[in-house]
């Protein structure tokens, strides 16, 4: 596919009268949509303005490519404006920006598409495109400069990649050889352009090189282990987890992707550098020995208890939502002996109960174990995991676990690392597995074990016995929990403790969490329609999606809202999702399911269906009051910004 049939006339703006770059932003937007290439736009904006908090798409030499990959794109488009007086776009390079190509790549969209994005992202580190983009007079000579540049970059990338083959098939090479991995957030612009820039920079220099891009497509020209064990060094510029134990015992720079564009003459140079000390790999957020970048304790354990919870959580949502289904055909419908017995409901509890949840510590404890010591670490962590749950030190025990196998395993490693190279197979088959496993399992049973199962005991006793003000101060604190940060650190903590309880029959934990939870997003929705006049229509036209998400549990619709503006936000979501929670709990909701919002609450506390939406209705109310009345009035430049969006 040609650029030419994504970038076209009408989403041309020729000369941009923005001298900032929110004001870019919205002429671009507005750009793509009067070409009906949106269905969403406000959706879309957001986007955009996510993108831009995780790292500036300026990204220098004059240009900017803001873009996202969304279901708000009907069309898969790209809108082009410049500016010759420059506009202040937070550059890499800190200088203005002139030329802006705003790409707008629907979810799912075809890889033609994606190719051709790719294509122009190179395109761009060309000085004379740049310089003739600049000079354009009309909409058909901007075109025509894109399909004369498209013509040169499909010619150059056939002669790449034959000289690419050339160069790796070559083994009696004594040429320098670098490899390199680019990947960004969204794989469609900086992959691109780094692995561009640094192509380039090594024809310069006469280097040889093969880059391989993470891309919205996938991995392409992948690295091969003939290509790892050939090459001098390897550059990893990426802002995604890109898997980089393949490289272990290599010379590796590991870099933000904004690095590969804006230094590649110095990538380069540090890849040829063979005193450098070899890249260890360490599991999948691995980092070279030779790094200056230390991560604290803390960091290091979170990183750690995080990679065991985002695998646990698929079959904790699984596992829920199938029980809250059988919960529709009676609360005792998956039991043989009970009157309401349904042997379709007994199936689904086996698959979600007996199935789903019973892998729930041993995949954290496995998971947590593997982020430490790669795949040694796995077996163990998996085992310690289930002699967790067969010690009853559940959720607590499982933590405990996952660390010891993965700290365990990488001090055998380090035991065993003198040994002859001819046992060196035997260390991933028998020597890391035998003893992590055996080490692993012994200590669970006589050191770990009996003294968790006292506090995973004495925290669940104490949970059945909470009532009254203290099961309300317990619903109080999750609630407020969930909203201070809206998917970090916080609202995880409180998430993780809250389903724990819920594996072990509990559900208080559970029902604050997620009535808390629900508030932000409604009560954001709320204050747009009691102070209307304080929002701006755009804002506004997000009301019903902010009232769906909110109901079906998904906090982040919130967040554009607390990024803009924290200090408001924030506090008010924290005193409205805590009332919520504590008023759930105080007036006896029970959820059963760890996600689902509103339906999971009719599915599996339908006796308590008022009780939940009252503490749902109450908390809202209380923080949109409070962020309406915190929330100063629209300014005029900002009613001057929404007019031209609707314009």
């Amino acid at each position: 596919m040609r650029i030419t049939e994504l970038l076209t006339k009408d989403t041309i703006a020729m000369d941009l009268s923005s001298n900032d770059k929110n004001g870019v932003i919205d002429e671009l937007v507005n750009q793509l949509n009067k070409a009906g290439k949106l269905n969403d736009v406000t959706a879309f904006k957001e986007a955009i303005h996510n993108r831009e908090s995780q790292s500036t798409t300026g990204i220098g030499e004059g240009i900017a490519i803001p873009h996202a990959k969304v279901a708000a794109v009907d069309t898969p488009a790209i809108a082009f404006g410049k500016s010759k007086a420059g506009v202040d776009y937070q550059s890499l390079d800190m200088q203005p920006a002139h030329l802006f190509f705003m790409i707008a790549a629907p979810e799912g969209g075809a890889q033609t598409h994606l190719d051709a994005l790719a294509k122009l992202s190179g395109i761009l580190m060309d000085e004379d495109v740049r310089k003739d983009l600049l000079n354009a007079s009309s909409e058909k000579e901007v075109l025509n400069i894109i399909d004369r540049a498209d013509d040169e970059a499909t010619e150059e990338e056939e002669a790449s990649e034959a000289a690419a083959a050339s160069a790796t098939t070559s083994a009696d090479s004594n040429e320098p050889y670098v490899l390199a991995v680019t990947a960004c957030p969204t794989g469609i612009a900086h992959t691109y352009m780094a692995r561009d820039a640094l192509k380039k920079q090594a024809e310069k220099m006469g280097v040889n090189i093969k880059v391989e891009t993470n891309g919205s497509g996938g991995i392409k020209n992948h690295l091969t282990a003939e290509d790892i064990e050939r090459a001098q060094g390897i550059i990893v510029a990426a802002d995604v987890h890109v898997e980089t134990d393949r490289f272990d015992g290599k010379n590796v720079i590991e870099v933000p992707v904004a690095d590969g564009i804006k230094r590649p003459k110095e990538l380069i140079d540090m890849a040829q550098d063979t005193s450098r000390t070899p890249f260890v790999a360490r599991g999948n957020s691995s980092k070279s020995e030779s790094s200056n970048e230390k991560q604290s304790v803390g960091k290091t354990i979170y990183k750690h208890l995080m990679n065991g919870v985002s695998n646990m959580l698929p079959l904790v949502i699984a596992g829920g939502i199938l029980m809250a289904i059988v919960f529709l055909f009676g609360p005792n419908s998956f039991d043989p002996k009970s009157s309401e017995h349904n042997a379709f409901a007994e199936q689904l509890w086996n698959i979600g109960k007996n199935s789903a949840f019973a892998l729930i510590i041993p995949i954290l404890a496995g998971y947590i174990a593997r982020s430490i010591a790669d795949k040694p670490g796995f077996a163990a962590g998996l085992v310690g995991g289930m002699l967790a749950v067969s010690g009853d030190s559940g959720f607590i025990g499982g933590i405990l676990a996952g660390f010891l196998a993965g700290y365990l395993t990488q001090g055998i490693k380090k035991v065993v690392s003198g040994l002859p190279q001819a046992l060196e197979g035997l260390k991933p088959t028998l020597i890391y597995p035998v003893f992590s496993v055996a080490i692993t399992g012994l200590l669970m049973i006589y050191v770990l074990n009996p003294p968790a199962s006292w506090l995973n005991n004495l925290l669940l006793n104490g949970l059945q016995s909470l009532s009254g003000t203290n099961i309300m101060l317990l619903g109080l604190v999750i609630g407020a929990m969930m909203a201070i940060d809206m998917g970090g650190p916080f609202n995880k903590a409180a998430y993780v403790f809250a389903t724990a309880a819920l594996t072990e029959g509990n559900a208080a934990p559970i029902t604050a969490a997620m009535i808390g939870g629900m508030v932000p997003p409604i009560a954001i929705a709320t204050a747009m329609l009691i102070f209307k006049k304080k929002f701006t229509k755009e804002q506004r036209g997000s009301i019903v999606p902010n009232y769906v998400m909110g109901l079906s549990f998904i906090t982040e619709g919130a967040i554009p809202f607390a990024a803009a503006d924290p200090i408001r936000v924030i506090p008010s979501m924290m005193v409205g999702s805590g009332v919520a929670g504590a008023i759930a709990l105080g007036l006896g909701s029970s959820i059963q399911a760890p996600h689902g919002g509103i339906f999971v609450i009719v599915g599996t506390d339908f006796g308590h269906v008022l009780q939940s939406l009252i503490a749902i209705v109450i908390g809202s109310i209380v923080a949109a009051i409070l962020y309406g009345i915190l929330k100063p009035k629209l300014g005029k430049e900002e009613i001057r910004a929404s007019e031209a969006m609707n314009e």
